[in-house]
């Protein structure tokens, strides 16, 4: 059904006061946007005549959805994370900014102050048995210079699809490494092939991908901030090509610049050279960061993390 049944001037009334617009006080910014964002939650209860129960339904999906702190994942499963990228794309476009490694989500699962080393370093404990994974590259400035002292901050899943801190069956910072480049602007670590997941069935995101008839998988992923003095902090992830899911990720992260093709390593000397198995799995990525105009544009942004 679609109908409307509320006096247009009385809403407007409402809002005027629910939302302190008839105030002096408070942040005026803040009373727009909220009055617009309940103004639209009105007109589509009575428009789609809404009923009493639908509305409490949705109440407690929402009670649920924090309880299970699922809603950053939501976000990401109905494309808003997705949708500030592609805002924050155009607005590079239109201000003559555009350029580097595109950005694509973060996710849910950061955890911050992950150890650090210089170069290179090994992210996985030993105790999963996936395919052993060399996962290197190169951060450069636009020119094709190397950015010396670039920070490369990796996590990903284990082969489960599991990240360390949220199962507590993995060791503390497993397949979490913060890599320091030298002069030469390279970064290298040692690591597993991650596994692709999808969201907890009984969880309130699933529930609702459910009504959408739609699935909640991701393809087998890489997240990296990238940051360095004097550039954009770059937040990104690279899917794994080859994957079932790859063009079909429920969160809406895969771009066609940010495909990685794993390559399998027979080279005996090149495994010992890397101090790794013969064989194993070979990923390159390399970064470009641009200039940045403004010290905030430096750091990532503002939300709530584990550990910071």
């Amino acid at each position: 059904m679609s109908q409307t049944l509320i006096n247009p001037v009385e809403l407007e009334k409402l809002l005027a006061i629910s939302c302190g617009i008839t105030t002096d006080s408070g942040d005026d910014r803040f009373k727009a946007i909220l009055t617009q964002l309940l103004g639209d939650v009105c007109r589509t209860i009575d428009k789609f005549d809404v009923t009493d129960e639908e509305f409490w339904q949705a109440v407690n999906y929402l009670n649920v959805l924090g309880e299970r702190k699922e809603v950053a994942l939501l976000a990401a499963g109905l494309g808003l994370e997705h949708f500030l990228d592609m805002r924050a794309d155009a607005k590079a476009e239109a201000e003559g900014t555009a350029g580097g490694t595109p950005r694509t989500i973060e996710g849910p699962l950061y955890v911050a102050n992950a150890p650090l080393a210089e170069g290179y370093t090994r992210m996985d404990d030993g105790t999963d048995e996936g395919e052993p994974m060399w996962l290197y590259g190169r951060v450069t400035d636009p020119q094709g210079n190397p950015v010396a002292g670039a920070v490369v901050d990796i996590w990903h899943a284990n082969t489960l699809g599991n990240y360390s801190f949220f199962d507590r069956s993995q060791s503390e910072y497993n397949l979490r490494r913060r890599i320091k480049t030298g002069a030469d602007g390279y970064y290298a670590v040692r690591s597993i092939l991650p596994s692709g997941y999808g969201c907890p069935p009984d969880g309130p995101t699933q529930t609702l991908l459910n009504q959408l008839g739609r699935h909640g998988n991701r393809p087998a992923h890489i997240h990296f901030f990238v940051s360095a003095p004097g550039c954009k902090h770059l937040t990104t992830q690279i899917n794994l090509n080859g994957d079932l899911w790859l063009w079909d990720d429920f969160a809406f992260a895969t771009r066609e610049e940010l495909i990685a093709d794993p390559v399998s390593v027979t080279d005996k000397a090149l495994a010992r050279e890397r101090d790794m198995p013969s064989p194993h799995t070979e990923v390159k990525f390399d970064f470009q960061l641009v200039p940045s105009k403004e010290s905030r544009e430096q750091e990532k942004i503002k939300r709530e993390r584990v550990l910071g």
